[in-house]
Formats: C-alpha cells, structure tokens, sequence
C-alpha cells in the first residue's frame, strides 16, 4: 500500500524539501518532473501548485497534501487537517493575506474599498471577509504580479506577505489583514479513516513537527565541578529537567540540557562564571516531546 501524498511546486518547494530531508526523508526530483523520488517505498510524492493540492486532496485525487491554510479555505476543501506546520519560504513565520493599497491613496480602512475594484489571488476569501463587514467591492482574480496593479488598474490589492517587504518596494501599504495562514498537512476524510494511511499520516506529522521544533533548539553539555553544580543548575534552562551524570573516578559531573538557541549567546559566558568548563554547543535534528 501507498501513500499518494502531494506537495508544493514553486517557491515553498525548496523549504519543503529540506523540511523533509530534516525529518528522514530524501526527495529528488528532475528538471521538468513532478514525480519525486522518495527514499520511502510507502510513500508516492506527487508536485504541483499549492494553490491546487487542496481541492484534490478534498476529491481523493491525493490522499494527502502540504498547502497553506489560505488555499484550503479558497477552495472549500473538506479535509482533515493532520498537523500545522509553521514554515514559509523566507521564515518560520506564519505568512498574512492583506488588503493594501498605494501609499498616496486616500483608501484608508475596508469600508473605503465600497464600489473599489480589488485584486487578488484568493478571491472567495477576500469575498467573504469584505462581505462580512457589509463591503461590497469587485474583487477581480489577478495571474500574478499583483503588486504592480496599484493604483493604475485597480484600486487594492489582497496579497500574500511574509516579511513585508514587496509591499514597501512596490509602494503600498496595507490596510488590513484577512488572515494569517500556516502550512497544513491535510488528508482526505476517506484516506484518513483508513488505519493505515491514518497511522501513516500521523507518523509523517510526528517527524516534520519534530524537525520543526528542533531549528529554534541546541544541545549544550558541559563539565562541572560537583562544588559548582547547584551554581551551575541556577541558570541552566532545559525543556523538562538537566540531565546530570558522574563521571568516571572523579568528583566531576557531565550536565547536559536542551534549549531555546536564543538563549545560549547570554547563558554561555553565565555559566562559565558560574563554573562550568568544556561546554559543547550542538545542532539539534528533531525535538519530540
């Protein structure tokens, strides 16, 4: 048995395929192919837009896929969703719909776009929110390039943005947000009740949530004096409890601990102080909980 699972041609791409190389899962692909190679024989990696996964998820073309939340609700799409997977194509933040309009336009909150025309990508959701406030504008669908459209063919724009700073080059600037949309990992109601692709999925889900979880985490260990260990274990953070250990004849111990990377640039040079010696800083691959 397979799992036909799909995933995201085009900028998220990339990001996905070393979130999956991260969590075990070796993805090749060549130029012009949307049929991955995956070094898991139970699994069947389908490429195509993120925009499409959805729907075909949602009519069981796909068991499964990997697609933003976004484009789940543009779709419709009646799926299960197995685990929220915060990553985008430049952070690991979640990325926001806005509605923006030029930096010199006197369009200043929703209720101006009244009659306005607006483009965007993601038409049924723009619909809807703007209706929600009683917001009747013509909400066009835009190919791409949507940021150039302001002010010379239409009036807004409700576009995708990470970090903000295509807006501000194109000389817009937003006036509200529609939602903030994280990448999902989602099934097929009829796939998911299978209990072996269920079981399957959720294995799938451990493994990304946990390479997820392990980019904003080190490892530290260090040599203590057993005098300095109390000193030690005052500013030493850890997910649960430090792991302390004896070495061998001597009255020395190994600590060794996990935790937010953040933190390490102000903890090691404390710890130093406070006794510890031969600290080690080391990557983390996955974090399960």
């Amino acid at each position: 048995m397979k799992l036909r699972l799909g995933l995201p041609k085009g900028s998220l791409q990339e990001a996905t395929f070393n979130l999956f190389k991260q969590a075990g899962f070796d993805l090749t692909v060549r130029s012009r192919s949307y049929f991955p190679a995956v070094n898991d024989p139970e699994l069947e990696v389908v490429l195509m837009r993120a925009q499409e996964i959805p729907r075909y998820v949602d009519d069981g073309v796909l068991d499964a896929g990997i697609s933003g939340l976004d484009w789940i609700l543009e779709n419709e799409a009646d799926v299960v969703e197995v685990a929220d997977l915060v990553y985008a194509k430049s952070t690991p933040n979640p990325i926001r719909l806005v509605i923006a309009v030029a930096n010199n336009s006197n369009i200043m909150n929703i209720y101006d776009l009244n009659g306005k025309r607006v483009a965007t990508e993601l038409v049924k959701v723009t619909q809807k929110y703007l209706e929600s406030y009683g917001v009747k504008a013509n909400i066009e669908f835009s190919y791409g390039a949507t940021e150039v459209k302001v002010p010379d063919l239409v009036d807004a724009i409700a576009d995708i943005t990470e970090t903000g700073s295509s807006l501000k080059a194109n000389n817009l600037r937003p006036i509200a947000t529609i939602l903030e949309s994280t990448t999902k990992l989602h099934a097929n109601k009829s796939a998911w009740e299978d209990p072996w692709k269920r079981e399957k999925l959720q294995n799938i889900a451990v493994l990304l949530q946990g390479a997820l979880r392990a980019r904003s985490r080190v490892g530290l260990k260090m040599n203590v004096p057993g005098e300095k260990l109390e000193d030690v274990l005052k500013v030493l953070p850890a997910m649960k409890h430090p792991t302390v250990s004896q070495l061998v004849n001597s009255d020395w111990v190994a600590v060794e601990t996990i935790l937010e990377e953040k933190q390490v640039r102000d903890l090691i040079p404390a710890l130093k102080k406070a006794g510890a010696q031969d600290i080690i800083e080391y990557p983390l691959t996955k974090v399960i909980p």
